[in-house]
């Protein structure tokens, strides 16, 4: 089972929080194609290794983190509060 370290929580299991997305998909700019919009939407990698996540800590304190996940182990590198994180 996956435990999160939550930063105000502590670490909890995964059944508390919910995946939120992909965190290192970047939104396209306002004027930008159609298409542009389509492959932010719908087109995923499915990476092997290292990957940013959203999760929301739904069964807690209500948290947006961003969290890096090793896809194969689970393993967790870094949890941080996505309000912490600069724009």
């Amino acid at each position: 089972m996956l435990r999160i370290p939550c930063p105000w929580c502590g670490p909890r299991d995964e059944s508390e929080f919910r995946y939120r997305g992909d965190a290192s998909v970047v939104r396209p700019a306002a004027q930008a194609a159609t298409a542009d919009f389509i492959d932010y939407v719908y087109q995923r990698d499915n990476p092997r290794g290292w990957h940013c996540e959203w999760w929301l800590h739904t069964g807690g304190c209500r948290q947006l983190l961003r969290v890096e996940r090793h896809t194969l182990t689970d393993e967790i590198r870094t949890v941080t509060a996505a309000r912490d994180l600069t724009p």
